[in-house]
């Protein structure tokens, strides 16, 4: 099953909690694809459960199931130049000139999610992680 929230993402987890729980889905099923400030522009990581590290929807998804422990797929986007607040940098669209690059990005997300599910975490974190 493949969902997407249809409210803001920091308010993700108010859909994704129900979803989870009318369809039987513990953490350990459940797959997160989310931008991540901490990760240059363009990569792809892969890990199981950690902190939000600010990051709302991450938060309100973590409060609905109950647990952190779900996988997830993060979308490098890197840090806000200079002194810009992240919370406006990742509100902001993306520059013209880069949304070829944004295309890839996502491109590199499903891969990295489909080799999630088929092949598991290690083997796809050995993966994607040397992309």
């Amino acid at each position: 099953l493949v969902a997407k929230p249809r409210c803001y993402m920091n308010e993700s987890g108010r859909q994704i909690g129900p979803l989870a729980k009318f369809y039987s889905v513990g953490p350990e099923d459940l797959i997160v694809l989310h931008d991540e400030l901490d990760i240059d522009f363009g990569s792809v990581r892969l890990k199981r459960g950690g902190g939000e590290g600010g990051h709302n929807g991450l938060r309100s998804i973590s409060q609905s199931i109950g647990s952190r422990d779900y996988l997830r797929v993060r979308l490098g986007i890197g840090r806000p130049p200079g002194r810009q607040d992240p919370a406006d940098f990742v509100l902001k669209p993306f520059p013209s000139a880069a949304r070829t690059e944004v295309e890839l990005l996502i491109g590199h997300g499903a891969d990295a999610t489909e080799l999630l599910v088929s092949d598991g975490l290690e083997s796809a974190q050995n993966t994607v992680h040397a992309w």
